[in-house]
């Protein structure tokens, strides 16, 4: 019975889940990106964006997908441990209804991204979205990161702070932590995450979806467990690992308490895997930062709760001045 509930726990970390642009090679082409609503599995690849890969601070690779007007309000979504660009698509349809120019991609490790000599580290993370921000130029941005993603900016606030205050205006953690992720349920977890026999049961769909599935709150859509199910597997198991190690040692709090843009907490009542406590603290470490729970979900709200994240970043936009003289609209 011990074993069998730790394999879960360690199963339940599924959801913890970037040199100049010269130097990197640049291509416009059609982003294939299929984009997911919660409402329907019926998969639209309805987005035409430009995708380049940039060098990264220690030689390694980052794909990026850019979509939307170029001179839209900028937003940057990191995604999950174990996951990829594909896990903002519900988010990325609605920003770009809005308007946004929204910037994505696949964290190192993880998707077509492959980290340098330095390895899987949370401080590597918030490097590689220094690289995103500087080789782009990508400025008075709104940063979205969900789980390992909200650690990259809580990371990059930490370790880039000054170019964190000139390029930012504002931030929404998504179900995710910036300390505290160590505790005794969890010590095991990179160990179980190394394990053959786990390994196995994530590979198989229906297991795999039976583990994956307890990562969602009430009411998750079959295909979003499935794309979460398969982003899992095709991250590599070593760097699985690497980061289940690294998110367990991480503590960011005195660089989180110097955040200095209005920033937005979201977490589910049922998220099991950066639980509401860990949120309240992040609330209580980020001065004059907004905590909203959003009850029956949980850890995938990406994927649970797109118009909700969606709403949370708009809040924090800046959108373009209307020209003097202009006629009032609504």
């Amino acid at each position: 019975m011990a074993t069998k509930r730790a394999v879960w726990i360690g199963a339940g970390l599924v959801g913890v889940g970037a040199a100049a642009v010269l130097l990197g090679r640049r291509r416009r082409r059609a982003a294939s990106t299929v984009l997911e609503d919660r409402d329907h599995a019926v998969a639209t690849d309805d987005l035409v964006g430009e995708e380049v890969d940039l060098v990264s601070h220690d030689g390694g690779e980052l794909a990026v997908t850019l979509t939307g007007p170029e001179d839209g309000p900028v937003v940057v979504l990191a995604h999950c441990w174990g996951g990829s660009r594909q896990t903002w698509a519900p988010v990325s349809r609605r920003l770009l209804a809005a308007g946004c120019r929204v910037v994505r991609w696949d964290q190192r490790g993880h998707g077509r991204s492959r980290a340098g000599h330095k390895g899987h580290s949370v401080e590597g993370l918030a490097d590689d979205l220094a690289t995103v921000l500087t080789d782009l130029d990508l400025r008075e941005v709104v940063l979205v990161g969900h789980s390992m993603g909200g650690m990259t900016v809580q990371a990059f606030a930490t370790h880039h702070h000054q170019l964190f205050h000139e390029r930012t205006r504002g931030v929404v953690l998504v179900a995710t932590a910036g300390f505290g992720m160590a505790n005794p349920a969890t010590a095991r977890t990179p160990d179980l995450i190394r394990s053959a026999r786990v390994e196995r049961l994530f590979e198989r769909p229906g297991t795999g979806r039976l583990l994956v599935r307890a990562t969602f709150g009430r009411g998750a859509h079959p295909h979003h467990v499935e794309v979460t199910r398969a982003d899992f597997v095709a991250t590599p198991q070593p760097v699985r690992a690497e980061f289940a190690e690294a998110m367990q040692a991480m503590d960011l709090r005195d660089g989180v308490a110097k955040i200095d843009v209005p920033t937005t907490i979201l977490v589910g009542s049922r998220d099991t895997l950066t639980p509401l406590p860990l949120s309240r603290a992040l609330a209580a470490t980020i001065p004059g930062s907004t905590l909203e729970v959003l009850t029956g979900l949980g850890h995938m709200l990406p994927y649970e709760a797109p118009d909700e994240v969606t709403a949370a970043t708009l809040s924090h936009v800046a959108w373009p001045a209307a020209p003097a003289g202009a006629a009032p609209t609504g």
